[in-house]
């Protein structure tokens, strides 16, 4: 199954349900919390790594609700991993757009492909790699009291 980046694009309100639940007048105007608004991809700055790790930092800040968000994209180079296997307090998805990542958490292998979302809960073990032979494409969204 291939997705357009419109597609998975479309995936992402899901994960952003608890600002629903603010009126928009409301968000941002009297918490800080982010505002809505809408973040064009072709718009977002690339930091390319000597790795050729390529990412996109999208938003990052305070939901209405309290929690703290941060999401980004990533583009993969086959057989990079982004950076060793780690762990942090906050929880995190990975939306496949395109490729294929292998995602371990805790030692165990999960297969995501496009339109595969894996999660990592909060302080699990967990790291990446791009095991397929073209890049990866993904966005991440961190949740949780490290992410913002």
């Amino acid at each position: 199954m291939t997705m357009t980046r419109r597609e998975i694009c479309l995936l992402l309100p899901a994960a952003m349900l608890p600002i629903a639940a603010v009126p928009m007048a409301e968000a941002g105007e009297q918490d800080g919390s982010l505002p809505s608004a809408s973040y064009p991809f072709e718009t977002l700055a690339v930091k390319t790594a000597p790795s050729g790790v390529q990412t996109r930092a999208i938003f990052k800040g305070k939901l209405a609700t309290g929690e703290s968000i941060e999401t980004h994209t990533t583009t993969l180079p086959p057989g990079v991993m982004p950076h060793p296997p780690h762990h942090h307090a906050h929880s995190e998805m990975f939306f496949m757009r395109e490729g294929t990542l292998e995602l371990t958490v805790n030692g165990k292998t999960y297969p995501l492909g496009p339109g595969a979302v894996g999660f990592v809960r909060s302080n699990e073990e967990h790291g990446v790699k791009n095991v397929g032979t073209t890049p990866a494409n993904y966005f991440v969204v961190a949740v949780g009291p490290t992410a913002g």
